[in-house]
């Protein structure tokens, strides 16, 4: 056989091959139809039984759960009181001491001597002969002065709550504010600097994948556009999807996986990933359920226990996500600019060739310029140049990467992060054409 002929073969293999990775990760998000007709059918000569509650995800699945487990509680608790009641007819349940001791136990330590002076409780709190046994009634006239309403008090008149004060009802019926953690000016340029150095630190090595012997980048694309769809079906944050992702390259660049291994790779590191960023993360039953049953949940544990050894534990990797908030903070732009921004980078994360190459910091400032550049005819602002370092000189070769992107997005083989930033929330930002030639000042 000729060499053209075993290369022919051999991209077919490979294409073949990823076809059916494609299709096993797609289907693993569709509803079981064929199931579900089955069970149907079965079910016509039975009687009607009550509506099963929809599928729960995140928090109220928990709390109906942990409420079920209180509840067992509560009844065996009442068992073995009565049991023990019953064993001993002489002696009430109240006056029996328990057997067991409390499992932690707060220690105060106290100053020398203070044992020797401690006098009984009873003698601290008695009351005073001459109110307790010659004026009954004087007690009650304690407490109603001690029940008298703050009404009729009288405040220095100097004392001022109208700022912010939980007693100003206009902070209720107003619009509650949002508060964002990255907002905060004093601090905001030492932020800026530790993240500048983790971000070096966290990164993935730029090609890793060539020394992957069974993977390739076209899986790993297939791979982080099934992520993107797993987020918008949890309703997931932005940033888990990025923590996600740079999870899988930090793993991959120091193990060789197997094609058969790299899905569960990716759901073991979007497991770390909520645990990290979520407040109601979906349980690991979840993200079997989402793998189609292909991986146990030993298996999906036994991997986290592995990428988290791999990665040392350190999971505070700096994001594109983290820095286009602080170049939103520090230069603001429309929401139309933000969302086309947010949307140039989600697509950088599913080509890892050529973006590996580039830090986070630059990839997010390179899809802030040619965003504002494409809605606003704007560019890279002077304050964020002074703030960041980077010349609109250095950021050109990934502006050049982004913009060839964002001209090939519709002809793209994945097509996750074009549907999701179709919709209202992002005010249709994907539906924007390139333009064919970038004009930057």
């Amino acid at each position: 056989m000729s060499g053209a002929n075993r290369g022919q073969t051999g991209a077919a293999t490979e294409n073949h091959n990823q076809e059916n990775m494609l299709s096993r990760l797609r289907g693993s998000l569709k509803p079981r139809a064929a199931a579900a007709a089955a069970a149907n059918e079965n079910q016509e000569n039975q009687p009607p039984k009550p509506a099963a509650a929809t599928r729960t995800v995140l928090g109220a699945l928990q709390n109906n759960q942990r409420s079920k487990q209180q509840n067992l509680r509560g009844t065996k608790q009442d068992s073995s009181q009565n049991l023990s009641c019953k064993e001993d007819f002489s002696k009430s349940c109240a006056e029996k001491p328990s057997s067991k001791l409390p499992a932690f136990q707060i220690h105060v330590d106290q100053p020398d001597g203070a044992a020797k002076k401690k006098q009984p409780v009873v003698d601290a709190v008695k009351a005073p002969k001459s109110i307790t046994e010659e004026s009954p009634l004087a007690i009650n006239n304690a407490v109603a002065r001690l029940r008298q309403p703050l009404a009729t008090l009288d405040f220095p008149s100097a004392m001022d709550v109208s700022f912010d004060s939980p007693m100003d009802m206009s902070v209720v019926e107003g619009e509650e504010k949002t508060i964002d953690v990255n907002e905060v000016p004093e601090y905001a340029a030492e932020i800026h600097t530790y993240l500048r150095e983790m971000e070096v630190k966290t990164r993935p090595k730029a090609g890793y994948m060539k020394k992957q012997p069974d993977i390739t980048n076209s899986m790993r694309a297939i791979l982080v556009d099934w992520l993107v769809e797993v987020g918008e079906e949890y309703k997931l944050q932005s940033e888990t999807l990025y923590l996600a992702v740079n999870y899988i390259d930090r793993f991959l660049s120091s193990m060789s996986v197997l094609r058969g291994k790299l899905q569960l790779v990716g759901t073991a590191a979007m497991l770390l990933a909520s645990k990290f960023e979520e407040i109601y993360p979906p349980e690991v039953a979840e993200f079997v359920y989402i793998t189609d049953d292909t991986y146990t949940k030993k298996q999906v544990l036994r991997m986290e226990h592995l990428v988290l050894k791999v990665l040392s534990f350190d999971l505070a990797a700096p994001t594109i996500n983290q820095f286009l908030t602080h170049y939103f903070l520090h230069q603001s732009v429309s929401k139309q600019v933000e969302c086309l921004a947010m949307y140039l980078s989600e697509l950088s994360l599913v080509d890892s060739d050529p973006f590996l190459k580039y830090l986070p910091s630059q990839t997010a400032a390179a899809a802030y310029a040619l965003a504002n550049s494409i809605v606003s005819g704007g560019s890279w602002p002077k304050s964020l140049i002074e703030m960041t370092g980077y010349s609109l000189e250095d950021l050109m070769p990934c502006i050049e990467d982004l913009h060839r992107l964002h001209l090939n997005a519709a002809q793209h083989a994945q097509q996750s992060v074009r549907e999701k930033y179709k919709g209202a929330k992002y005010y249709e930002v994907s539906l924007i054409d390139a333009p064919a030639k970038l004009q930057l000042n």
